[in-house]
């Protein structure tokens, strides 16, 4: 059921007006990937060297997103787009609050990615995708959780890479060879687009 007998309450504060107060832009930076292509690792390491610079980022990651507001969902294609439904609303209001917004999922519809980056473009909030790319060979040799393994046993149902699709980036603002750079170096990539957007203002290190 749809909630009808709702009104939006403005805060006392605008957007831009908390921005200027607590020096930063809010933003939201999403991860997308095969599982095991470095994408939590990533951004991991990212919102790690963002909270070192004292600039507000917080992660939101696949897996523990489940265990609590996405606990009810399963993995089927309504469910995997609800899921990620949400995770675009509170992405959004992490974002509005001038924190950066770090999103770690699969979501492997490109319909489900252009459905948050709408979300954000229409409250305009920047929203940067960042797609960890892997081949399938490299992440099911890596396979930290025997996910694959267990994938190709049939004991895991729609289990994406192998049982369900997934639709890669068509046109991603970061492209990030996971199999090719180390942590480091995919770190470094995403903080000089950040830089070179003006979203965030530090010296190089």
């Amino acid at each position: 059921m749809v909630a009808t007998n709702i009104t939006w309450h403005q805060g006392a504060f605008t957007r831009e007006e908390r921005q200027k107060e607590l020096g930063q832009k809010g933003l939201t930076i999403w991860f997308t990937g095969l599982s095991a292509s470095g994408k939590s690792t990533l951004a991991s390491a990212l919102e790690q060297h963002l909270v070192s610079l004292k600039i507000g980022a917080y992660r939101l990651d696949g897996d523990n997103i489940r265990f609590g507001l996405n606990k009810d969902l399963g993995f089927g294609p309504e469910a995997r787009t609800e899921n990620i439904r949400r995770i675009a609303e509170v992405s959004k209001l992490f974002a509005d609050s001038t924190q950066i917004a770090i999103t770690a999922f699969i979501s492997p519809y490109i319909s489900d990615r252009d459905a948050a980056r709408k979300l954000h473009d229409e409250a305009n909030i920047p929203f940067v995708e960042v797609y960890a790319d892997a081949p399938l060979s490299v992440v099911e040799e890596r396979d930290p959780k025997g996910l694959y393994k267990k994938a190709k046993a049939g004991e895991i149902k729609e289990f994406t890479g192998i049982s369900a699709p997934y639709e890669a980036p068509v046109n991603p603002e970061i492209h990030i060879h996971t199999h090719q750079v180390s942590i480091e170096e995919g770190v470094q990539i995403i903080l000089d687009y950040l830089r070179a957007k003006q979203y965030i203002q530090t010296p190089v290190l």
